[in-house]
């Protein structure tokens, strides 16, 4: 018998959940909000932990001294009076050239950072013959892959990766997640060990033994804490200086969290510390999962109310998916930019949406590669991958029943169903114990 949607039933867990302390404030939303699925996040929901934007001649001195939770490795400087933090971004991409542009204007302001803002770019021959980094530190755009926007003059671009992290005491990763593996094994023994990290990085590394957050892959690897920077953050809007929010992800050290807010936060890009970094880092890396069901919806016009419902699908499953790895993650964090608001975003308007649209438009006939290299100029899908990843956990772990959003949207990809199967599945029983056990409220 065949249904219409991946839904589970009422009584689940996603909607076991007492009344939420918010109900006056959400009761001023109803179209967005009036589904008691979204109880556990919204009754869960902090206030906001705002830390005040660097603004033109403010030191931020107080607060953005640095700090490093590998004890014992601080290489002399933690609390040196006029030290200076120096900032490297790995990764020169869209979204890569976007986070040095907010990370440069605010070195420029904090009296604890140097100005200069190093920036790891991957060399490539430009049609003009020139090289890209040749380009960049001349005319200070990335011309391939954000043209038309300066990163400030104080970004500098350098071919050479263990050149651009050897001085850096802050790391701030952003390349695509399949790189990421070969890319920490050529930092060992690279990088300062007081060295603290940041990834904007959405993904995973599924391995033998199980599946591996890009921010554990860093700290494994490279020996350093890494907190994570995740949100409803298309990179062209920002680059443009449209008003967007973000998430920072943090595990114990609330200094160090406010150290990455401050240099990130800008008057129109609002960062927020969460101690959550599985949480935030899922959210992150599943949404474009989620996004790829909506471009297939897209494609075959099958209107708003539908591409409703699959979202509400797919930030369930995230929730569910994100609870029965880490038991830690918490309720709330799906409520912050890099949970529903990521969601949202990234099925209007990401490039997964876009590129799935287009399949779906062509029946499936043509690869995700083929179109990824048409129509992103060089830029890499992340939902494809990732969606491929979800699914070989799910089936080792003998979970693809209770997941058939998730589940559906690889096997599309891989051409065993149609684009229109995104919106059917096989009817079975959903095994809700096992959920209702692992995503109980915290």
């Amino acid at each position: 018998m065949r249904s219409l949607f991946p839904l589970y039933s009422s009584s689940s867990l996603f909607s076991n959940f007492s009344s939420s302390p918010y109900n006056s404030f959400i009761s001023s939303l109803p179209l967005l909000f009036s589904s008691s699925h979204f109880s556990p996040f919204l009754s869960m929901a902090p206030a906001f932990e705002q830390v005040p934007v660097p603004q033109e001649g403010e030191t931020g001195t107080e607060t953005a001294t640095p700090h490093n939770t590998n004890t014992g490795n601080n290489g002399g400087n933690d609390g040196q009076v006029g030290y200076k933090s120096r900032v490297t971004v790995v990764g020169s991409g869209n979204w890569g050239s976007v986070a040095a542009k907010l990370i440069a204007s605010n070195t420029l302001k904090l009296n604890s950072f140097h100005d200069e803002v190093r920036m790891w770019v991957f060399e490539e021959t430009l049609l003009s013959g020139e090289k890209l980094t040749d380009v960049i530190n001349r005319t200070n755009e990335n011309v391939k892959y954000l043209p038309g926007i300066k990163l400030g003059k104080n970004v500098i671009a350098d071919p050479d990766i263990h050149n651009a992290v050897k001085d850096a005491n802050m790391l701030v990763f952003v390349i695509p997640h399949q790189f990421m593996d070969g890319i920490c094994k050529s930092l060992i023994d690279k990088v300062r060990g007081d060295a603290e990290a940041i990834s904007l990085i959405k993904g995973m590394e599924v391995k033998m033994e199980g599946p591996c957050m890009i921010s554990t892959l860093i700290s494994e690897q490279l020996g350093i804490n890494c907190s994570v920077l995740m949100g409803a953050n298309i990179a062209n809007e920002i680059a443009v200086e449209k008003f967007s929010e973000a998430t920072v992800g943090y595990r114990d050290n609330r200094e160090i969290a406010e150290q990455w807010v401050q240099l990130f936060s800008t008057p129109y890009f609002m960062v927020t510390p969460v101690q959550d970094v599985e949480g935030v880092e899922l959210c992150g890396t599943l949404k474009n999962v989620v996004a790829l069901a909506a471009g297939f919806v897209d494609g075959l016009d099958m209107g708003n109310n539908t591409k409703a419902a699959i979202m509400r699908i797919g930030l369930r499953e995230m929730r569910a998916f994100s609870k029965l790895l880490f038991s830690s993650v918490r309720d709330s964090t799906f409520f912050e930019s890099c949970g529903v608001a990521d969601v949202i975003t990234t099925c209007l308007g990401g490039r997964n949406r876009k590129v799935a649209e287009a399949f779906a438009k062509n029946g499936g006939k043509r690869s995700f590669d083929e179109l990824e290299a048409e129509m992103l100029q060089g830029q890499k899908l992340q939902g494809v991958s990732t969606a491929r990843e979800v699914y070989e956990v799910l089936s080792h772990r003998g979970w693809l029943e209770l997941f058939p959003l998730f589940a559906t949207v690889h096997e599309i990809c891989i051409g065993r169903l149609p684009p229109s199967a995104i919106v059917e599945y096989s009817e079975k029983k959903p095994r809700l114990s096992l959920l209702e056990d692992s995503t109980r409220c915290h």
